[in-house]
Parts: C-alpha cells; sequence; structure tokens
C-alpha cells in the first residue's frame, strides 16, 4: 500500500476510534520542518498507530525510525501498518522513559526527535534525549500548549503536573544550547528546537 493511501486510512481510523493523532496543520509543520533537516536518524516517543512515523517518512524515505509505544494495541496496529507500507522500522513497545534510557546507554544518537508522548513526562525526556542529540539536531514536540493551559496558566489542579511539566520544557528548550520556535495558538501547541553543542558554557 502506498503511503499516502495509508495515511488517508489511519486519518479515518482514528476518528472512529477516538485516537488522538497530530493535527492538520502541526502534521504539515512536522512534514516541512523533516524535509529541511534531511536526518539519518528519526526518534519518536509516543506510536500510536503510526500516522505520523508515516508523515516523517514520507519526507524522508532514506532515514532510520526508532519509534516507542506504550500501548500494546496501538503497537500491534502500528505494527501493520508498517508492514502494509514496507517500511522497516525499529517500533519497540515499552514505557518511553525506560526505553530512552536503554538507548542513551547504547550510545544511540539521532538527529530528528518527534515528541508526542505523555506530556508530564516531557521535561523528564529532555533530560535523556539532549545526551543522544547530534549536533545540529532538532526535536520537534507535539502538544506543548495543553489547551491553551500553559499559555493561559490557567488550569485545574490535577492538570498542575503536565502544565509545570510543559512549562519547564519550554523554558529549557529557549536557551543555550538549544534554539527555539514556539507556537501555543496553533492547534495544541508545538515547539521545534534546534540543538547546538557548540552553545555549551
Amino acid at each position: 500500500m502506498q503511503i499516502d493511501e495509508k495515511l488517508i486510512y489511519l486519518k479515518d481510523f482514528a476518528k472512529l476510534n477516538n485516537i488522538p493523532i497530530v493535527r492538520d496543520y502541526t502534521g504539515t509543520k512536522l512534514q516541512e520542518t523533516v524535509a529541511k533537516c534531511n536526518p539519518s536518524k528519526i526518534l519518536e516517543v509516543g506510536t500510536a498507530i503510526g500516522y505520523s512515523a508515516l508523515l516523517m517518512i514520507s519526507k524522508c524515505p532514506c532515514a532510520q525510525l526508532t519509534t516507542i509505544e506504550k500501548d500494546v494495541d496501538r503497537y500491534n496496529i502500528a505494527h501493520q501498518t508498517f508492514q502494509d507500507c514496507n517500511i522497516d522500522v525499529n517500533l519497540i513497545c515499552g514505557d518511553a522513559y525506560e526505553v530512552l534510557q536503554n538507548l542513551k546507554d547504547k550510545g544511540e544518537k539521532f538527529d530528528f526527535v518527534f515528541l508526542d508522548g505523555p506530556k508530564g513526562y516531557y521535561y523528564r525526556y529532555l533530560n535523556i534525549i539532549k545526551d543522544m542529540l547530534e549536533d545540529n539536531a532538532c526535536i520537534f514536540a507535539d502538544n506543548v500548549g495543553f489547551f491553551g493551559m500553559v499559555k493561559s496558566g490557567i488550569y485545574p489542579h490535577r492538570h498542575k503536573t503536565i502544565v509545570t511539566s510543559l512549562q519547564n520544557y519550554l523554558k529549557d528548550v529557549n536557551k543555550a544550547p538549544f534554539d527555539s520556535i514556539i507556537d501555543l495558538d496553533s492547534d495544541d501547541g508545538f515547539a521545534i528546537t534546534y540543538y547546538n553543542k557548540g552553545e555549551y558554557k
């Protein structure tokens, strides 16, 4: 099956089954960014059903993709997605924090990261991911606005951990050795971050 055909199918499937996938404008920005960066190794945190992975691979078909999904049902759907499109992907089922730590311990390096896992862990993930980044790597983080709560600072107590994590994440990627473009107004917000080791002091 062609990637474009599968993307249409997955979008309909996600809507029918209430599975969150990257939104249209954010997906377009993700594709533009990954095409601009032309990475050789991509890391994705939060595979879901494979929709965003296909968006990236469609623009960088030669890139090696490692993607992590904790939910077994979604992992199985993603596995079928990649099989249907005849794409060789390193699809890992497990807790993202543990998998990231394992990848770091193995000395893995990436030049593009799509961060779309649990929002309350973005800040913790960053502290591991930054040690796996090649110079001039890019991190594209989705849903950093969290329904407008990050920008407004107004949120119910039950969301305090998530909002605080996202605020800390955005604070860190907005200073050296990072340079970020942060959009909290489009879709559910996203941040495009570039990493420069030379900025360390």
